[in-house]
């Protein structure tokens, strides 16, 4: 269960990782290069696709292309042509968020959040963007948006403010995509790092990328921390589960922020890394819009 790169990549701040069952590929964001990537690890070939703004993250769409969450708002990206068609920009009296971590539920909507590009206040909020295109607020007053995750039975949605570095977890209605009753999860003092993003794996354990934390946690359901993945970089930033039986671990990573010493330390920051694990994922679904 070592680590290893699976894609020299160089990024600036490496996230939302996804993996399209149909294309046996994997898709993630560098955010800060505004550019969308895909990796098919059975050829080794990457994509990139430069975007007009930052971009928080993507997800394949069941009709073709991609949806996306750009700095300014939600959009169709063209995988092809690399045209946009825009959804709505939810935040126009907010020019300096920015939107951040995100994913589609197990019914086909896509989540995503903003957040103050500058990290000095909590400006962010939590979307939904269901398949009739309708775009939801649901949470406001966020920090960082990060570790968008459900339960297997959708029953239970996680979530992260990485400023409150603390995990909350919500009741999800799967049918309608509402959520309540929010509670704290993983409280700050139970992680080495920061919350970043995270994914669910078969048996209902969620893992979390930790920030400045030189590791993934497993969670149990309860909320206890079930294990540790030690990686050779300070900053990853999410993970996904991916590859044919779906049991491996894909892991984005950063390098913004760190110094020449620190980058000597850890020459595989802001690569994509990969580890072999002994518990499958659960398959993503495309946005259904």
């Amino acid at each position: 269960m070592q680590p290893r790169c699976v894609a020299e990549v160089g990024n600036t701040l490496g996230e939302g990782p996804t993996w399209a069952v149909d294309e046996q590929a994997l898709y993630w964001v560098d955010i800060k290069a505004r550019r969308l990537q895909r990796l098919v690890p059975q050829s080794g070939a990457i994509d990139r696709w430069q975007l007009p703004e930052q971009i928080g993250c993507a997800a394949p769409r069941a009709g073709g292309g991609a949806i996306v969450a750009l700095q300014s708002g939600f959009a169709f990206f063209d995988l092809e042509g690399g045209g946009l068609d825009w959804i709505e920009r939810p935040e126009p009296e907010r020019p300096g968020n920015r939107m951040n971590d995100g994913k589609c539920d197990r019914q086909g909507r896509f989540w995503a959040g903003t957040m103050d590009d500058n990290e000095t206040q909590s400006t962010g909020a939590l979307y939904r963007v269901d398949p009739d295109l309708s775009v939801h607020r649901l949470e406001s007053g966020i920090g960082i948006p990060n570790a968008l995750a459900w339960s297997p039975d959708s029953r239970t949605m996680y979530f992260a403010d990485t400023v409150a570095r603390t995990i909350y977890a919500y009741e999800h209605d799967p049918d309608t995509g509402a959520i309540a009753n929010k509670r704290v999860f993983a409280p700050p003092h139970d992680q080495p790092g920061n919350p970043d993003g995270a994914t669910v794996d078969a048996e209902g354990y969620l893992w979390s990328a930790q920030w400045d934390g030189w590791r993934i946690l497993r969670y149990a359901p309860d909320g206890r921390v079930d294990r540790a993945l030690d990686l050779p970089v300070q900053r990853p930033t999410s993970c996904a589960f991916g590859g044919p039986d779906l049991r491996t671990l894909f892991i984005t990573t950063a390098s913004i922020g760190l110094d020449a010493q620190a980058l000597a330390r850890q020459p595989l920051a802001g690569n994509l890394l990969a580890v072999d694990l002994d518990v499958a994922g659960l398959p993503e679904r495309p946005f259904a819009g």
